[in-house]
C-alpha cells in the first residue's frame, strides 16, 4: 500500500513509519524538521518537509495514496488547536484530491466509554481531564471535525502511552477496553496499520489498550 503519515516524528508516528516499511508499504512521512525523524533511509520512504496544518501543502502529499494516518499530538498542556486544525486541513485536502481512507490518533482519556471500569470512570478519567482539559478540548474538536467529514475515517483512542517494545498483544474495543490503562506506542502503530483495510472500523472510534 501507499500511505502518508502525519506527525511522523512523534512516538506513534515513527512506529507507524517503521512498521509500514517492514510490511512492504510505500510511505510518505510529512515532517516539520527532517532531522527529527529517527528512521533510517529506505528506498520506499519519502520524507517531506511541510506544514501538516496547511491543506494546500498536504494535497500533493496525499494524492494517490491508499490511506493517510495522522498521529499529530500536543506538546505541553496549554491551550492549543493543533489537533483540530490538523484534522480540518486533512479533511479539506483529502476531499479536494479524492482520498477517502483516513485514520486519526485520539485519546481515550477524553471520553467516558461504556466498557470503562468504575475506577477509570469515576477516578482516573476525571483526574486526567482536569489536568489535560485544554488538550482534551482540542481532541474533542478534532473528533467532531472528523465525524462530520464524510470520509472513510477511523479514530483510534489509546490510554496512557508507553515507550516500550512492540508486542502485538493488545486489545481493542468500540466501547472502550476494560482495565486498559496503558499501551506501548508501537502497539498503537500496529493497531492503526491493521485497521487500514478493516471495513468494520470505518466510521467508528476504536479504543486500543494492553
Amino acid at each position: 500500500m501507499k500511505l502518508t503519515v502525519l506527525g511522523a516524528t512523534g512516538g506513534v508516528g515513527r512506529c507507524v513509519v517503521t512498521q509500514a516499511l517492514a510490511d512492504g508499504d510505500r510511505v510518505t512521512a510529512v515532517v516539520r524538521d527532517p532531522a527529527r525523524l529517527s528512521v533510517p533511509t529506505h528506498p520506499r520512504l519519502d520524507v517531506v518537509q511541510a506544514d501538516a496544518l496547511d491543506p494546500a501543502q498536504l494535497g500533493p502529499l496525499i494524492a494517490g495514496r491508499d490511506a493517510v494516518i495522522s498521529s499529530l499530538g500536543h506538546r505541553g498542556s496549554g491551550p492549543t488547536t493543533v489537533l483540530a486544525d490538523g484534522a480540518n486541513a486533512l479533511v479539506r485536502a483529502a476531499s479536494e484530491v479524492g482520498i477517502r481512507r483516513v485514520l486519526f490518533v485520539s485519546a481515550s482519556g477524553a471520553y467516558t466509554e461504556k466498557d470503562d471500569d468504575l475506577v477509570t470512570r469515576l477516578v482516573a478519567k476525571p483526574l486526567v481531564r482536569l489536568f489535560l482539559r485544554e488538550n482534551f478540548r482540542d481532541t474533542e474538536a478534532m473528533e467532531q471535525a472528523i465525524r462530520a467529514s464524510g470520509l472513510d475515517w477511523t479514530i483510534v483512542r489509546p490510554p496512557r502511552l508507553l515507550d516500550k517494545p512492540h508486542t502485538g498483544r493488545y486489545r481493542t474495543g468500540y466501547e472502550g477496553v476494560r482495565g486498559g490503562y496503558s499501551v506501548p506506542r508501537a502497539d498503537v502503530a500496529d493497531c492503526l496499520l491493521s485497521l487500514m483495510n478493516d471495513p468494520a472500523s470505518v466510521g467508528r472510534a476504536v479504543t486500543v489498550a494492553s
